[in-house]
């Protein structure tokens, strides 16, 4: 009996000591990401929206969460849409010249950016690759992805270390529409 308090007690140290809260470095930068995320405006483009009495706002439960996977795009004028970039009513799509955009799912979550590395965010921010993966698609409009270029590498590994800090949203967002589909 005396073995397995004992057991028991080094057992409850152990996962104790894994639990510890962050560092103060580590702290600060998830606070200085969450900072640029918000003047940056992610959420503008990246969470779906709720009516209030402002007018639409973030959705506090979707979170940059990213265009939601159950709306449909909307129908457009095509002769509009060669002149005009048009935004869904939750701001989370565009049409445009490039065809439809859905913003993608960037919180922690697998169907998000749960799996991605350090060097995918960077990859993703800096040169605009699709899933920060070399050799894929450019991300398209409005993303300014090439604007974040221009950020210090810790600037973007901090927007990074915040969005693996917020809650996983599960949401598969939609690929892409070709312009005329």
């Amino acid at each position: 009996m005396k073995h397995l308090f004992f057991t028991s007690l080094l057992s409850f140290a152990i996962i104790s000591c894994n639990n510890q809260p962050q560092t103060k470095e580590e702290t600060r930068s998830v606070q200085k990401g969450e900072y640029l995320v918000t003047v940056a405006g992610c959420n503008d483009c990246h969470s779906p929206k709720i009516m209030t009495e402002f007018g639409p706002a973030p959705d506090p439960n979707r979170l940059l969460s990213g265009h939601p996977a159950d709306e449909k795009p909307a129908a457009y004028d095509t002769l509009s849409s060669k002149a005009w970039i048009l935004f869904s009513l939750s701001g989370t799509s565009a049409h445009g010249p490039w065809g439809t955009s859905f913003a993608a799912n960037i919180t922690p979550d697998s169907t998000g950016i749960g799996g991605w590395s350090d060097n995918q965010f960077l990859n993703a921010m800096q040169n605009g690759y699709y899933h920060g993966i070399e050799g894929t698609r450019k991300l398209l409009p409005p993303m300014p992805w090439f604007t974040y270029a221009k950020m210090k590498k810790d600037d973007i590994l901090s927007i990074f270390d915040y969005l693996k800090s917020i809650k996983p949203v599960k949401n598969i967002v939609p690929a892409a529409i070709a312009p005329g589909m």
